[in-house]
């Protein structure tokens, strides 16, 4: 039971930080969500902010001026959060897999692997509330944003929705937050 739980675990959380990765690597945070006929399709990104003609496929993108230039504070707190997100769930993914029963890795000493099991799921339920906490802050945002717009009759031509990255961000820090359930709460 403890090594079928260890594995579920691990995939779990592999696929997961995985996740996590590709959200924070993505540039289609937010994107354009017009109703009427467009003829571009626009995505704004945590690096970058890509525009693709949906005429002949043409993708352009625009890269932020700087890492340290004056960006909006949702831009960089999202930044921040999924970066320490994805170095924890790393760190916890290599730990874990040293931890796992089926590992070759301190075979004698059983109680060190299963406290190295527990040490990554705590790792991971860290991780995964701050890759939440920068989806669920970028998504607020993005809303928010749009609802004054809404609220004051203003209309710039186009007004953005949620992205598929957002999204990502959000299933990858809820797999590794329910991987985290699962090493710290049932193992033992």
């Amino acid at each position: 039971m403890s090594t079928a739980l260890q594995m579920t675990a691990f995939g779990l959380a592999l696929f997961s930080t995985l996740f996590l990765l590709l959200a924070t690597c993505t540039d289609c945070w937010m994107v354009n969500a017009d109703d009427s006929l467009e003829v571009s399709h626009k995505c704004r990104g945590l690096w970058r902010e890509c525009v693709t003609n949906m005429q002949d496929g043409v993708r352009t993108c625009d890269q932020y001026d700087s890492i340290l230039a004056d960006h909006p504070v949702k831009l960089v707190v999202t930044r921040t959060l999924l970066i320490t997100s994805d170095l924890l769930a790393g760190l916890a993914l290599v730990l874990l897999l040293l931890g796992l029963d089926c590992i070759k890795f301190l075979k004698e000493d059983p109680r060190v692997k299963l406290k190295m099991c527990y040490g990554a799921g705590v790792i991971l339920g860290v991780g995964s509330i701050l890759g939440l906490v920068g989806s669920v802050w970028y998504a607020v945002d993005v809303y928010v944003e749009r609802a004054m717009l809404v609220s004051r009759n203003i209309f710039l031509g186009v007004h953005y929705d949620f992205g598929w990255s957002c999204w990502l961000g959000m299933a990858g820090s809820t797999g590794c937050f329910v991987s985290s359930i699962l090493l710290t709460c049932c193992l033992y």
